[in-house]
């Protein structure tokens, strides 16, 4: 499963070829190891807003290093700037006057944080201002380079003390294959009470318990190892088939499991029942299972369009009802949807599976305003993730797949565990409502 590319241009020779002929030059990628610091190296603050005096104590609370001002010489490996108190359009020349004299200054892998208000809540030439923010994010997004990241944060007013588990994701490798995206906190009716009293943020899930579909292989595996090492106890679900590889993997982590078929018509009453019994309850719901079945819809037999419609959409939705309304999810509990960024930008031969993968995001969008007692619903949607299945498409159709996004390469079922385990810790009770893909910016989708 390597980059057999990113390999070649990392040589000498194959630094001439990028030099001479223009190719892409992706940046190996830094990613979180167990026992690392969040940030290595020196976070630079900015902006005048009402964030301003909160962000040094929030990035202190996590261990993370921040100055207002970048010795000379130094360099910065994140830069974290307030916009909240941007309120009119001729404001936004504070971004330019901040941000230009220290693009050349960051590290190898940076990250660029952009905190504003959600525009929705402000009114007149505010409003536009902070809409503004996100054509900015994500054109420096593509500009930054090195393996940089661009996010920008709206958060609510009501927010402004549940920033910590975001902040401590996006500036830290966690989040390397996340780029150029909008993340809301706070909105939704998401409750910020107690959303960063997190006792060990080396261990947000101590205690919990999460449920993972598909929990045997490939991504699925990634998310429940990085569940546990985040101290949860995973609850695997796979197929009959899948059974010897499920049962291997959770006992390797000290987890359960259940064999079933998650369309099966008594599946969602199986699952409440196994959680309830065997654990009272479930605190993290994780809905990864999923399938393809490509064939475009000229060719498309119609058991391939419902089995796709079956796992990928309706078995979720049916399980996450059955938990909820036999109160199965304990208060405060995460719940994870995996959609694609099929479902956003589509993919010949997909029909079925974008079809699936856009109803996962209607699915967060019809639940997101419903839920109560702390629980929250979001999504990844994962670009080129290089898994045993991409590592069968044909050599030139993977090879542009990787490459179009702005960090010129795919990413690691990690990146969408770690975004997953984001969703998923105790710190992350305001965060609720969002979509967020995990695709290196992908030059295709909004």
């Amino acid at each position: 499963m390597s980059d057999r590319y990113q390999g070649f241009v990392s040589t000498s020779i194959g630094q001439l070829f990028v030099k001479n002929l223009g190719l892409p030059n992706p940046t190996e990628l830094e990613r979180w190891t167990d026992g690392a610091a969040l940030v290595d190296g020196v976070v630079v603050l900015g902006g005048e807003g009402r964030l301003t005096e909160v962000l040094p104590t929030t990035l202190d609370g996590l261990g993370i290093a921040s100055t207002t001002e970048l010795d000379e010489g130094a360099r910065a490996k994140a830069l974290v700037f307030d916009a909240t108190g941007i309120t009119d359009t001729a404001g936004l020349v504070a971004l330019q006057e901040f941000f230009t004299p220290l693009m050349r200054r960051l590290e190898t892998c940076p990250r660029v944080v952009v905190l504003g208000t959600p525009p929705e809540t402000v009114t007149g030439s505010e409003r536009i201002a902070q809409r503004a923010l996100e054509g900015f994010t994500r054109s420096l997004g593509k500009e930054i380079g090195r393996g940089g990241a661009v996010q920008l944060v709206y958060v609510a007013p009501a927010a402004d003390g549940a920033t910590g588990s975001t902040l401590a994701f996006l500036l830290s490798p966690k989040s390397a294959y996340v780029s150029g995206q909008v993340v809301r906190i706070g909105a939704h009716g998401a409750t910020a009470a107690g959303s960063d009293q997190v006792e060990d943020w080396s261990r947000p899930l101590a205690g919990k318990v999460a449920l993972v579909t598909g929990a045997s292989r490939g991504i699925g595996e990634e998310i429940a190892r990085v569940l546990h090492r985040d101290g949860a106890t995973v609850v695997g679900v796979d197929v009959p088939q899948a059974a010897s590889e499920l049962q291997t993997l959770m006992a390797e982590l000290e987890g359960d499991h259940l064999v079933l078929d998650i369309t099966a018509k008594d599946a969602p009453q199986r699952i409440a029942h196994h959680l309830r019994e065997h654990h009272g309850g479930v605190d993290v719901v994780v809905h990864n299972a999923g399938i393809t079945r490509d064939k475009k819809l000229a060719n498309m037999a119609e058991d391939r369009w419902s089995s796709v419609i079956a796992v990928n959409l309706t078995a979720p939705e049916l399980i996450t009802r059955e938990l909820l309304d036999a109160g199965v999810i304990n208060e405060g509990g995460r719940i994870v949807g995996v959609a694609s960024i099929a479902g956003i930008a589509g993919n010949v031969g997909q029909t079925n599976y974008a079809t699936s993968k856009a109803g996962v995001i209607g699915f967060v969008e019809s639940l997101r305003d419903e839920l109560d007692n702390g629980i929250t619903v979001n999504a990844v949607a994962p670009g080129f993730i290089i898994t045993q299945m991409t590592a069968a498409v044909p050599f030139a159709t993977r090879e542009v797949g990787q490459r179009l996004n702005a960090m010129s390469q795919g990413g690691l079922p990690v990146d969408v565990a770690e975004t997953i385990a984001w969703f998923a810790s105790a710190g992350s009770g305001a965060v609720n409502g969002n979509v967020v893909r995990v695709c290196g910016q992908m030059m295709l989708g909004a």
